[in-house]
């Protein structure tokens, strides 16, 4: 792919997560994508509880939601990425996730370098931005061998 084409690689980074086993395992859902940003959610579910006392959702998953967003934003940046992996990833906590509730991430790469892209993110409880769970930076390889695959 010599010229970045957002809708294609929409379409890319969708196919390459629908494909992840442990997303779906998850029940992963797209919210959205634009230019060098994703928004991912994954539901609450009996089975992603880390704490069966309060309810809570399980750390991992919150941490594998950020991640795997993270990852999308590299993708959907113009720097034709077509596949990254993770080199660095802080991530945290400020509060356990509400019972009950979605927990949705929110991921921007907003730097990149040659074979570098700087990601950051915030995880929320539903669609509430401001009801913050965790912030993450992180590093991921930006791997163009595979280009013009696509």
């Amino acid at each position: 792919m010599s010229t970045f084409d957002l809708e294609k690689r929409i379409e890319l980074a969708r196919g390459f997560i629908g494909a992840l086993p442990h997303a779906q395992a998850l029940g992963m859902e797209f919210v959205s994508m634009a230019l060098a940003e994703a928004v991912l959610r994954v539901p609450y579910h009996p089975q992603l509880v880390g704490d069966p006392e309060t309810g809570v959702m399980h750390g991992g998953v919150i941490t594998t939601l950020l991640d795997t967003c993270c990852g999308t934003a590299v993708m959907l940046h113009p720097t034709n990425a077509l596949v990254t992996a993770t080199m660095d990833l802080r991530i945290d906590y400020m509060r356990a996730a509400s019972p009950g509730l979605a927990v949705s991430a929110r991921a921007e790469c907003y730097h990149t370098t040659r074979n570098v892209g700087f990601v950051r993110a915030t995880a929320f409880e539903a669609e509430d931005e401001s009801a913050v769970v965790a912030t993450a930076s992180g590093a991921f390889i930006i791997d163009r061998a595979t280009e013009g695959a696509a």
